[in-house]
């Protein structure tokens, strides 16, 4: 790894707020890094600056090659990424190729969906603190089946991306409004499912007829 493709480290929280959080609550510093990589990756090729996408998603693939597990379906959003700069920069048969291997990758995501651990939201109120818990197991039954179309959303779309046509749904334009206020396994799915470049709406990207599902919201 060369040190201009190293991932930021941030397992000294120092005056970050936000990785104290994430630290707090179970993640490690490199779930955050992963994050935010991807995002900034996101972002400048919103702008069209593709050595700044460049940096950053070849940042992610890192972190997801040495920290996670296989079976994350983290690890299809960073492919689908690099995929991504590879058509870019003109290599279409190699883009074709890592678009394939994210979407069997990501053919793996029910497992993920049905065992990730859904923390329990703050509330802004006692009514609403005991009707989370009196209908606990209905909310996280509800949320699962919600990602299930979201899964299925980011299946299809894989597909579109690996036959260079136009994708259906935004991804990354969602992320903004759908990321979770918590860290726990929903977030990294919606991190997963929502942080691939190339999804409708976002500049140099493919246009066709949105048709979106809606994520359950944070403070349900």
């Amino acid at each position: 790894m060369s040190m201009s493709e190293q991932p930021t480290s941030a397992s000294s929280a120092g005056g970050d707020i936000e990785m104290r959080a994430a630290l707090a609550a179970g993640w490690k510093a490199h779930d955050l890094d992963w994050e935010r990589l991807q995002e900034q990756g996101n972002a400048c090729f919103e702008q069209g600056d593709a050595a700044g996408a460049a940096r950053a998603w070849r940042r992610a693939r890192w972190i997801a090659m040495f920290r996670f597990a296989l079976s994350d379906p983290r690890r299809a959003t960073t492919l689908a990424n690099l995929a991504l700069l590879d058509r870019m920069a003109g290599h279409e048969a190699k883009a074709c190729a890592r678009y394939r291997r994210a979407s069997r990758k990501w053919e793996r995501v029910g497992g993920f969906i049905e065992t990730m651990n859904i923390a329990r939201r703050a509330r802004s109120s006692l009514f609403h603190l005991r009707m989370e818990a009196r209908h606990w197991d209905t909310y996280t039954d509800n949320t699962r089946k919600r990602f299930a179309a979201f899964a299925a959303e980011t299946a299809r779309a894989l597909d579109c991306l690996a036959g260079n046509r136009p994708v259906e749904v935004r991804l990354f334009g969602r992320w903004r409004g759908e990321k979770p206020s918590v860290f726990d396994d929903t977030r990294k799915f919606l991190s997963a499912a929502l942080l691939i470049g190339g999804g409708a709406g976002q500049p140099g990207a493919k246009e066709a007829p949105p048709s979106e599902t809606q994520a359950p919201p944070d403070g349900e």
